[in-house]
């Protein structure tokens, strides 16, 4: 029987420059198919045909919003699309984030509410999928583990400040879920890695916002490394959490 192809989830791409998108194609380069899961239907369309372009095998999956059932659907839609006949999921990221940058009695309820829904319980309802795909796959000695589901978080993940309230309480909560998760299933062989990305991510986005100013930062590319390290660990020694950031990052 031939071996099943892996495959590689992830939600959230930004506008197809981040670190969502650099992991969805440094995983299709190392063999994987790539079912990308975002809100933006341009972005998606874009990667999907870049990874195509490539040689790799990718599918998009808009979905309106990072809700509990939303993102049910879209697993609902790779299960369908990649059968466990031909695949197997492998991996699982979710880089999906909603950050407020205001001082306290500036944030809003309608704020407060969009960080713990997108941060907390999308992440909460990405896992549940994502584990209860894991767990269809057989441990053996080609596999000897079911997967591996990586968070990506920040500093806001670990310490909070004046202009970070709404936004490390989510990533405080989404941090705490992977923790729980790591301890929950590392025996069923599903390694579970939260990454503090501890610095400024280099995207247009974020050298459009620096103008003339010169600007130091993590390559999106060298994050997709370090989670094809994490996905590539022996159970003997796992890591739960690392954290990145540029030689230059002040911490």
């Amino acid at each position: 029987m031939p071996a099943l192809r892996p495959l590689f989830v992830v939600a959230g791409i930004g506008r197809a420059a981040g670190t969502g998108a650099a992991a969805a194609r440094r995983f299709s380069k190392e063999g994987y198919s790539v079912a990308l899961i975002a809100r933006g239907e341009d972005s998606l369309n874009a990667l999907s045909e870049d990874i195509k372009k490539g040689g790799g095998e990718a599918a998009p999956y808009c979905i309106p919003s990072y809700s509990p059932d939303d993102i049910a659907s879209a697993f609902t839609s790779i299960s369908a699309q990649f059968p466990n006949s031909h695949y197997a999921l492998r991996a699982a990221l979710f880089n999906v984030g909603y950050a407020v940058w205001k001082l306290f009695l500036e944030v809003t309820a309608a704020e407060v509410q969009e960080s713990l829904n997108t941060n907390v319980a999308a992440a909460f309802a990405f896992s549940r999928s994502a584990i209860l795909k894991f767990k269809e796959n057989n441990l053996n000695a080609e596999n000897p583990k079911r997967g591996t589901l990586i968070f990506t978080g920040a500093t806001a993940s670990t310490r909070g400040n004046k202009m970070t309230s709404a936004f490390s309480i989510g990533k405080f909560g989404a941090r705490a879920l992977s923790q729980s998760l790591a301890k929950e299933f590392g025996k069923d062989g599903i390694h579970v890695a939260h990454a503090i990305i501890d610095g400024q991510i280099m995207t247009g986005a974020a050298l459009e916002r620096s103008g003339d100013k010169p600007l130091s930062g993590l390559s999106p590319e060298s994050i997709a490394q370090a989670y094809m390290y994490l996905v590539n660990q022996e159970k003997s020694a796992w890591t739960w959490e690392l954290d990145l950031r540029p030689a230059q990052e002040q911490w």
